[in-house]
């Protein structure tokens, strides 16, 4: 394989930069990153499909990663209960090191083959799960052992990574392969790298969710009313849904705690 994410840097003298030519660069390079995602859409497709055909049959969906990738799993997962209403246990991220490495880096743990299969077992893991692994360089060992493992007890695998050919994509029953080339800064992954794997995870779980009805129209109906920004959202989304007025939607809200439900009762009682 050719590892283009650890390649020479397309720009030379960074330390001689002025901080608007670093800012420039640095955005020029972003800017090529939406289009290598294009890209593998096809593949971002095929993912999606398994991971909603599994949901349906009552499995989860895991990310499993070290560092970057490792963080931005956890960051998708963690978002999908209070987006979308979902309970905590249907998207799960882990990361190699545990808890600890989501702040701080914890030395050698991507290398251990066979943490992964240990993380996942701890949630009884079965054959309607999906196991999604999250590589820039596509060769992280903790992800290669938890994607073989998983694979060996008829567990669906898929995997987002930035170079081709690599391990990862080869063992993932799903690829997905994000090429974006070269980093600004040499090797540095979570820079494009994780740009391109926070845009397909979050195409995976929005497209996962909407497929699983948790959206209406264009709209978060079985959201966490959490705060007051988010009540207020709410309150609009009931009035427009059905024409009352601010006061009476948010009397509909209040009682029943939830968009959807609010919704449903209003048109139900008409």
């Amino acid at each position: 394989m050719v590892i283009t994410t650890e390649k020479e840097s397309n720009y030379q003298d960074l330390d001689k930069m002025s901080v608007l030519e670093l800012l420039t660069n640095i955005n020029n390079e972003d800017k090529t990153v939406p289009y290598a995602v294009e890209k593998a859409i096809p593949q971002i497709e095929a993912l999606v499909k398994a991971a909603v055909e599994c949901m349906k049959k009552g499995g989860r969906i895991f990310y499993i990663g070290a560092g970057t990738s490792g963080r931005l799993g956890i960051l998708d997962a963690s978002e999908c209960p209070p987006t979308y209403g979902v309970p905590h246990d249907w998207v799960i991220g882990l990361i190699a090191g545990g808890d600890t490495a989501i702040r701080k880096a914890v030395e050698f743990a991507e290398d251990d083959m066979e943490q992964a299969w240990k993380d996942l077992d701890e949630y009884c893991i079965t054959e309607n799960d999906i196991v999604i692994g999250i590589a820039a360089s596509g060769t992280t060992p903790y992800v290669i052992g938890g994607l073989k493992a998983a694979n060996e007890r008829g567990v669906a695998t898929g995997c987002v990574v930035c170079n081709g050919g690599s391990p990862i994509a080869a063992i993932a029953k799903y690829p997905v392969e994000v090429i974006v080339g070269p980093e600004f800064v040499t090797g540095s992954t979570r820079m494009k790298s994780g740009t391109a794997q926070k845009l397909v995870l979050n195409m995976i779980s929005t497209s996962v969710m909407i497929q699983l009805g948790r959206v209406k129209g264009n709209k978060m109906v079985d959201m966490q009313l959490s705060n007051h920004k988010l009540v207020s959202r709410g309150v609009r989304m009931v009035m427009a849904e059905t024409g009352v007025d601010e006061s009476v939607a948010a009397q509909l809200l209040e009682q029943y705690g939830n968009v959807r439900k609010a919704i449903d009762a209003y048109n139900q009682s008409k």
